[in-house]
């Protein structure tokens, strides 16, 4: 499976959030990252689907929709409307995920589940037979910025063993810089999601760099 680079919104001067997003994807990310957070499940606000939808016309990437919110059920008509290409959905979120799962996938598009990294990676299981994606959470969800948990690796190869030979993506998200990225792609992760890191400085040479790290692991 062809590794993506998924550069997350929340790091972009949202002053400025056309502008980066088009620097992110003319610097060749694959993805556009969007954590949407409700001050519920997470003790922080975001974006809705209305503004997700205006930046949705900045770049023809695909959007990449992480739903860190207590009742995702009540949301995903509108973000899949607003232009999302995915959308992967919390294990620990109050409604019921199979539903989640069906309903994402009612509009055409990917639908995957995430676990938060107090969650048993078996929590999982359940859902391997329907499902696109699994997002292993290398934070706490909830702010940017924060360091990769050590114990992240070994739970990323616990759950790329549960995957076996399914056609499921294993998407990493937190803490993932020039330093800790090959941790996660030994560890099976094929699917970067990178914020602080790539946003920093230089995007183009920031991308560029993780390409270079991500072909030292694939070949």
């Amino acid at each position: 499976m062809k590794p993506v680079i998924s550069i997350s919104m929340l790091s972009a001067d949202f002053a400025h959030v056309g502008r980066d997003l088009k620097a992110a994807e003319a610097a060749g990310v694959d993805w556009i990252h969007v954590d949407v957070m409700d001050g519920h499940f997470v003790p922080n606000i975001t974006i809705g689907p209305d503004q997700m939808k205006n930046f949705r016309s900045s770049v023809s990437i695909p959007f990449d929709v992480h739903l860190m919110i207590s009742h995702p059920l009540s949301y995903i008509d509108a973000f899949a409307e607003g232009g999302a290409d995915s959308i992967t959905v919390h294990v620990e979120c109050e409604d019921d995920t199979d539903a989640c799962l069906s309903k994402i996938k009612s509009h055409g598009i990917k639908a995957g589940v995430v676990i938060s990294p107090d969650t048993p990676v078996t929590a999982v299981e359940p859902y391997l037979d329907g499902i696109d994606m699994i997002l292993v959470m290398s934070v706490y969800p909830g702010f940017g910025g924060q360091s990769y948990l050590p114990q992240s690796s070994e739970r990323l190869k616990a759950v790329k063993t549960l995957i076996g030979k399914r056609p499921i993506r294993l998407e990493v998200d937190g803490g993932i810089n020039f330093d800790t990225l090959p941790d996660a792609l030994a560890a099976g992760a094929d699917t970067i999601v990178s914020g602080s890191c790539l946003f920093r400085g230089n995007i183009k040479n920031n991308v560029d760099q993780f390409r270079t790290i991500i072909d030292s692991h694939t070949k």
